[in-house]
């Protein structure tokens, strides 16, 4: 199967900026597009201290990151996508939104195009739906910090087709990441394994059974997790996890799944994780 060569990314914010530099760090052409300028200025350095610090740590020489820089481009302008073969949307995580943002794909790209969303829960079929390309629809879940990130779910609609999966399967290992396919059900593989044990450690914090550190220790000393469950949660992001949640509890209507009344509340505040410096955990400008 013939290489890809150049892709779009819709969404300048960590995950669109990760995909990118991912792609763009393989050799492939990538056009981001951002209807505002200010998330693109913010993806543009997020990305070159990103580079930056590859080539502090000898992961690239100089002339390696410059070129990998060059090989994005930066646009408000929808039709700056045309060319890609492969678009891939990482917007909010939100049904509607999205889907608007794949009608206007589908109506704005050649059909050959592959449209692919970076949702973290939401069913495909449901985006496929608002375009005239439901075979060439698929889920493309990466997980964050991108670049670091080695895994890739493929996530299979009921009417993607072969070639599709198979183009999106090359793509994944062309950048040099793992796929595993999975079946369009909210969730996919990871999330819906992830989301219970999650969920599990924020009401055993509500309910005092435990610290957040004594938990978190527990899981990492004695399950030899990396991370404890609470400090994952403030990575992931709380207003993401509960958009999770949101997502899996309407599909299964499942108890494991619901978000609990705290974490409800601490989005409710803006105390999103590492992110805005206040989660289970309190974070300097450094992010420790």
């Amino acid at each position: 199967m013939a290489e890809v060569r150049e892709i779009g990314v819709v969404g300048a914010g960590f995950m669109g900026s990760g995909i990118a530099e991912s792609a763009a760090r393989a050799g492939l052409r990538v056009r981001m597009y951002e209807p505002s300028e200010a998330p693109l200025k913010l993806s543009r350095d997020r990305i070159a201290a990103s580079v930056d610090r590859a080539v502090r740590g000898s992961k690239m020489d100089a002339e390696q990151a410059e070129a990998l820089q060059e090989r994005i481009t930066f646009s408000t302008e929808l039709h700056s996508l045309h060319g890609s073969e492969l678009v891939i949307e990482a917007i909010v995580e939100d049904l509607e939104v999205k889907r608007a943002m794949f009608k206007l794909l589908d109506d704005a790209l050649d059909d050959s195009v592959i449209l692919a969303s970076n949702t973290s829960s939401i069913p495909i079929a449901g985006l496929a739906a608002a375009t005239h390309r439901p075979t060439r629809v698929l889920g493309l879940h990466f997980f964050s910090p991108v670049p670091v990130m080695k895994l890739v779910e493929i996530v299979v609609a009921l009417d993607t087709a072969d070639d599709t999966i198979a183009k999106g399967e090359a793509f994944v290992e062309q950048i040099g990441k793992r796929p595993i396919r999975t079946k369009d059900r909210s969730g996919f593989i990871v999330n819906m394994l992830l989301v219970p044990y999650l969920m599990a450690a924020v009401r055993m914090f509500e309910d005092g059974f435990a610290t957040r550190e004594d938990i978190d220790d527990g899981m990492k000393l004695g399950a030899g997790h990396p991370m404890g469950p609470l400090q994952l949660c403030d990575f992931i992001g709380l207003d993401v996890l509960y958009a999770v949640c949101d997502s899996l509890y309407e599909e299964f209507k499942r108890a494991e799944y619901a978000p609990p009344p705290l974490m409800k509340r601490m989005v409710a505040l803006g105390h999103l994780g590492r992110k805005t410096g206040r989660g289970f955990y309190e974070y300097g400008r450094n992010g420790r």
